[in-house]
């Protein structure tokens, strides 16, 4: 899976830098132009990948590495130690439309 994720935000970078270069700056005071709303966009778009890939990891923990640890290891040792320990960080990421005009001012 992590080939696949890596591969995945490869493609999403190269977008990026396809897009970026060509999106024109807004000219006047009130105008955040398109470039300000390519990088809300792109943004939006890498953070819900890094949602969808977080859980897909825990589904993966939970469905094969648990089973496998506890064949070894006793449930409430994998299930309160080594699973929390292989969790990815639990940061909350919002992917929403939240337009703030004056968020860059």
């Amino acid at each position: 899976h992590s080939e696949e994720w890596r591969n995945d935000m490869n493609e999403e970078m190269i977008s990026i830098d396809r897009v970026l270069p060509n999106a024109p700056a807004g000219e006047w005071r009130d105008d955040v132009g398109e470039m300000a709303v390519a990088i809300r966009d792109c943004i939006r778009s890498v953070l819900g990948k890094i949602i969808e890939y977080k859980a897909q990891h825990r589904h993966l923990l939970d469905e094969d590495v648990a089973p496998t640890l506890q064949r070894f290891m006793p449930q409430d040792i994998v299930r309160n130690s080594v699973l929390p320990f292989l969790e990815l960080p639990s940061h909350i990421f919002e992917v929403g439309d939240h337009e703030d005009e004056n968020a860059f001012e």
